[in-house]
Parts: structure tokens; C-alpha cells; sequence
């Protein structure tokens, strides 16, 4: 089951990728495409080999073969050899990222017909080619067609074509000029963003997965900083729908499926069941919070102890507003409101809490995110008055939400004590 899962992106020494964002993340065996049925039942999930617990559900969905799912988009159909024209032949200098998935590469085409273009006017976009091996690969291609082609939202990455042509299999998207948050927060070359960027990525996102979560009854499966990327703005936009997957229906709570996603985001029920639900979601958006709050990874092997996962090592410290600032990230030198970090990880203690049931929803975190943007607690200012910032939980913009954590008799959200820790992923 383990080995189903990917380890965090900062962790694949093996990838020299220069852009992370647009990398698929499961190694493939050596077939060609033409030796699998081109068929895809987002609806209808596996059971998980060795769990004796799961139960498969399904919610009635009916496959789909590859010529429904490419009929049934308005997504442009590209000719192989269109896209190597956009990209002058896939040449090494218009190469922009490498991963497990294949190679991504930067393209120039006509920003209205679509057409190939090497005169340096049009539209610039990425364009990503699959290894051509590899049953997998060939699903999240597949998939990627299916949701994006169906889905749109201004935070969710824009998916403009496709190519699939003998076994040639490759996706075109918007270029998204700043790449993506994981580059943002990890690479030392890389100006930190500050507090209130941060604030606004995590606001960018949470719209993008309340949008699928809780309108659309998507699974994301693989919500991490990589996933996530940003226009000139920085306004975020989630990308790589490979793991994405249809939830629950009726009065089904989850859906059972193979254990598949990222170390350190996967939620751990998932990992121990295979049994996915939003709330998986919710938990891996609480780990990008804890990211975008520590700037450190959620896995690091580099680290020992329980300093090797961010979850274990930060959570101790989430719900203490004096001793917070021991884990917020350095390279933002202080300049952060006290107030405002103490609520966001009020907010990422929420989302990670172990039993999946009690974190909120994602309709809950984006209102409560949103809030963060009030001057009440984004001014850079530091509270000199320690007896009145113990108030600070009473005033929380989390305090008109359901809290999925312990309440007081006036209804405020209390962390979990330091030892419910969750386990290793």
C-alpha cells in the first residue's frame, strides 16, 4: 500500500526538474499505450489488496471509454506534429520542467486559432508530454481530459487541448508565468513571499478545492505546494487532475480505492484504509497551510525524529499563540501579524486533526481564511498586552463556524493537546 504513494516533491533527487508544477508523480512500467483498454471509471474505485476492513463503493457511474471522454469536451484537438512546431521540435531550451509524468515544455500558438506559431506573437502555454509507457500514465492522462475538459473555475489551472495520436499522448495548458508555490517557498534563489502573499495563495487554492469538493464532488487526491500554481498576480490555480477522483453519492461516506497521493499530504485514515473523502482533501490542505506558515516541507528526510514530518513536528505549537513563533518561517524576519499566524494555525490544527469527521469542510476554511484579511488580524503590528491576546481565540474569524475541535461553553475552538499526534506517512 505504501509504495502506491509518492514521496513529497522535495524528496525526488532523482528529478532535475527546473518547474515541479506540471510533473505527474507515478513511476511506469515499460507498455506501450496501444496494450491497454482506453477506458476510465472515475466513479467506480478498486478495492485496496491487504485491508480487510474496506468495502468498495461505487456510485453507479457507468465507464467511460477514451473516445466519449475526448467527444464529450470542447478542448482543441491537436496534431503531433502541431505541437512540435509550437515548441520547435520539443528543443532542450524550450524545455521549463521533468518529472515522473513526462517533460514539459514552453509553446507558442495563436491565441485565437490555435495554430502553431514561431513568429513571437501568440500565446504562450505548456505543453506536456507523456513517456510513451505505462498504464498509469496513461489513466491520469485520461483523466486530466476528463475533469478538465468539464470543469472550469478561475482557480483551476486552464487546460486548452490535447494530443493523442498513435502513442503520442500530450496536454496543453496555460502557462502559469511564476510556476509554483513549492519553488516560492523551498528554492534559497527565490525571493520569500510575504505574509499577505501568502494569505492570497491559500485563499486562491481553498476556492479551488471548495469548488471541487463541495459544487462538484471531486476528489482532488493530490492537494501539495507543487500542485499549486501562480499567474503574475499570484492568484493560484490548481493543476494535475491525474489523482482526481468522483466522491461519494447518496448516502455513501466514501469511496474505496487504491492508496495513491504524496508522503506527508496523504491524510492518514486514506493510508490506512483506502477509504477517500473530502475530508483526505481537507487534511492536505491543512499540511500547505502548515507549509505556507513554517516554510519547511511537509516531508523531510534531511531531518530525524519527528522534525522529519511537518505534521508531527508543528503541531505541538499550533494552538499556543506565545510559543507559534518558534516555527514560523525565518525568511519572513518578523514582518507577519502575530494575530493573524496565531488564527491561520488555529485553522491548520482544524484540518489535520485525526479523525476525518471533525475537520471542517472547505466552504468553512476558505470563509475562515477569507477573514484573514481583515486589517484585524493582518496588520504587522506586535501585541504588547499579553493578558489582552489571550483573548484572541474568542475573537477568531473561525468563531461563526462550526468548529470541528473542542468548544468552550462561549463556542471557541480549543487545539488538541501536544500528544495526539498524527502518525508518520
Amino acid at each position: 500500500m505504501g509504495n502506491c504513494l509518492k514521496p513529497s516533491s522535495g524528496e525526488e533527487s532523482s528529478q532535475t526538474s527546473q518547474n515541479h508544477s506540471y510533473e505527474s508523480k507515478v513511476a511506469t512500467s515499460k507498455t506501450t499505450f496501444s496494450s491497454y483498454p482506453s477506458t476510465l471509471t472515475c466513479s467506480t474505485p478498486s478495492n485496496l489488496s491487504g485491508t480487510p476492513n474496506d468495502e468498495t463503493t461505487t456510485s453507479g457511474t457507468l465507464p467511460r471509454t477514451e473516445g466519449e471522454i475526448l467527444s464529450s469536451t470542447n478542448l482543441k484537438a491537436f496534431t503531433f506534429n502541431d505541437l512540435k512546431n509550437a515548441t520547435r521540435n520539443f528543443r532542450p531550451d524550450s524545455l521549463i520542467g521533468e518529472g515522473g509524468f513526462g517533460f514539459v515544455y514552453k509553446g507558442l500558438i495563436g491565441e485565437k486559432t490555435f495554430a502553431p506559431s514561431r513568429s513571437g506573437s501568440g500565446m504562450v502555454v505548456a505543453v506536456k508530454k507523456l513517456k510513451p509507457e505505462g498504464f498509469q500514465g496513461h489513466k491520469e492522462w485520461l483523466a486530466e481530459v476528463n475533469y478538465l475538459g468539464q470543469l472550469h473555475h478561475p482557480n483551476l489551472v486552464k487546460l486548452i487541448g490535447y494530443c493523442s495520436e498513435g502513442d503520442n499522448r500530450l496536454l496543453v495548458y496555460e502557462l502559469m508565468p511564476k510556476g509554483s508555490l513549492e519553488s516560492h517557498l523551498f528554492r534559497r534563489s527565490v525571493e520569500p513571499l510575504p505574509w499577505a502573499t501568502r494569505i492570497k495563495v491559500a485563499i486562491g487554492a481553498a476556492r479551488g478545492l471548495s469548488f471541487l469538493n463541495d459544487e462538484s464532488q471531486i476528489i482532488y487526491r493530490d492537494f501539495k505546494s507543487s500542485n499549486i500554481l501562480l499567474d503574475l498576480d499570484f492568484n493560484a490555480k490548481l493543476s494535475d487532475f491525474g489523482l482526481a477522483k468522483d466522491g461519494p453519492t447518496g448516502d455513501q461516506t466514501h469511496v474505496s480505492t487504491q492508496v495513491m497521493g504524496t508522503h506527508g499530504y496523504a491524510a492518514p485514515e486514506y493510508i490506512a484504509t483506502g477509504r477517500l473523502s473530502t475530508k483526505a482533501d481537507v487534511y492536505s490542505f491543512g499540511v500547505v497551510l502548515l507549509e505556507l506558515l513554517t516554510g519547511r516541507r511537509a516531508l523531510d528526510k534531511t531531518k530525524v525524529g519527528v522534525e522529519k514530518t511537518l505534521v508531527d513536528w508543528a503541531k505541538p505549537y499550533l494552538g499556543d499563540k506565545h510559543k507559534l513563533c518558534r516555527i514560523v518561517d525565518a525568511r519572513l524576519q518578523g514582518q507577519y501579524p502575530k494575530k493573524g499566524a496565531h488564527e491561520l494555525g488555529i485553522l491548520a490544527l482544524q484540518c489535520i486533526v485525526l479523525k476525518a469527521k471533525l475537520r471542517p469542510r472547505m466552504t468553512e476554511v476558505l470563509a475562515a481564511l477569507e477573514k484573514l484579511q481583515d486589517p484585524k488580524y493582518s496588520t504587522l503590528a506586535v501585541q504588547t498586552d499579553r493578558r489582552r491576546t489571550s483573548s484572541s481565540v474568542l475573537n477568531s474569524p473561525l468563531q461563526n463556524l462550526r468548529s470541528p475541535l473542542r468548544s468552550t461553553a462561549g463556542g471557541s475552538p480549543l487545539p488538541l493537546p501536544p500528544h495526539h499526534r498524527s502518525r508518520h506517512v
